[in-house]
């Protein structure tokens, strides 16, 4: 039996991930690009389809090594892990297979927020500390998740533009007058965009300043038919003269062939550095034959600066034990997300 497209069954405890470890099989397999997406649990849950027991049940596994790892950063641990997951994984390294592929440049912009734009962001900043630190005493740190996750939401959405929920907000957006200045850039010089974010609600900004300056576009969110889908990459790769192709990170993020641009913008940083990943390779794939420039927006002395430097730690992390580029976002310390709101 094998098990193509395997982070699906990463968490133990889903439907998916009990029904297919029933099957009976003599040989097992799984293939997946991302073995480890958030946390440790999802390699152990691929292992524990393919070699029941191996890494031995999940809460021994979990004191043994996760913790460990994740929250100690132990060496001897992490280092018996791989010599234990090592022979019984095959990997496949994009630029060891695809050897024709171009060069891909990784550029992190930063942008300083502007004087209003800082007053907002600095204000809700401290009353997003005031009020985690009373969620938590209040229902304590597993309970709050959710609230904390909504303020963090709320200082990120200032990073890109304070009108994506101030209705009244009349001032400008350092990052959207960032962007568009890097987008007329590439466009003079003769590319063609992708712009992902994670908020499509940002999109309508980011419309009304490239329509103004002539600049022909597409868009695609979650709410894009299926059918519409393909018309638009088609559209997009075969017509010279639409330079900008808009993308919800989400809805956009897999299953796309956009060779057609060579220029990638990631608007704001998203949680999981993979997903980032896999949008960028929407153009970073078989056919590209020109080299590929991503950009990735960062507001400075901000959440999304803390983010990002959270991302490159914890990356760090999964190299050493896989190579791959993820995050342990869903295994945030305590400490970890107050730093966040620091």
């Amino acid at each position: 039996m094998i098990a193509d497209e395997a982070q699906y069954i990463k968490n133990n405890n889903t439907q998916n991930a009990k029904a297919i470890k029933q099957i009976s099989s003599e040989v097992r397999f799984a293939s997946t690009g991302t073995p480890i997406e958030n946390s440790l649990s999802e390699l152990w849950s691929i292992f524990d389809y393919i070699m029941p027991g191996y890494l031995f049940k999940y809460r021994k596994f979990k004191e043994l090594y996760e913790t460990p790892i994740v929250k100690d950063n132990n060496q001897y641990r992490m280092n018996q892990l791989k010599r234990m997951i090592e022979p019984f994984i095959l990997r496949r390294v994009k630029k060891e297979v695809l050897t024709e592929l171009p060069d891909k440049t990784v550029t992190v912009l930063y942008n300083e927020m502007q004087e209003e734009q800082q007053k907002i962001y600095l204000s809700y900043l401290a009353r997003a500390k005031k009020e985690v630190a009373e969620e938590i005493k209040l229902n304590g740190f597993e309970n709050s998740q959710i609230k904390i996750l909504a303020l963090l939401m709320r200082l990120r959405q200032i990073c890109c533009h304070p009108s994506l929920f101030l209705q009244d907000y009349s001032g400008e957006s350092s990052k959207l007058t960032q962007c568009i200045e890097v987008m007329e850039d590439a466009i003079a010089s003769g590319h063609k965009i992708l712009l992902f974010s994670g908020y499509t609600s940002m999109f309508e900004m980011i419309e009304k300043q490239i329509k103004s300056k002539g600049i022909q576009y597409l868009k695609l969110t979650g709410q894009t038919k299926v059918a519409d889908r393909i018309n638009l990459v088609d559209k997009f790769n075969e017509d010279e003269n639409i330079k900008v192709f808009l993308i919800s990170l989400k809805a956009g993020g897999t299953g796309l062939n956009l060779t057609g641009a060579d220029v990638v913008i990631h608007y704001d940083p998203w949680w999981n550095v993979s997903s980032e990943n896999q949008a960028t390779d929407r153009t970073y794939r078989i056919g590209q034959k020109n080299n590929v420039q991503v950009y990735k927006l960062i507001t400075k002395n901000s959440i999304e600066e803390k983010i990002y430097e959270l991302q490159q730690k914890k990356a760090k992390l999964i190299d050493n034990m896989l190579s791959t580029q993820s995050t342990f976002i869903n295994q945030l310390s305590k400490e970890d997300i107050m730093e966040l709101f620091g």
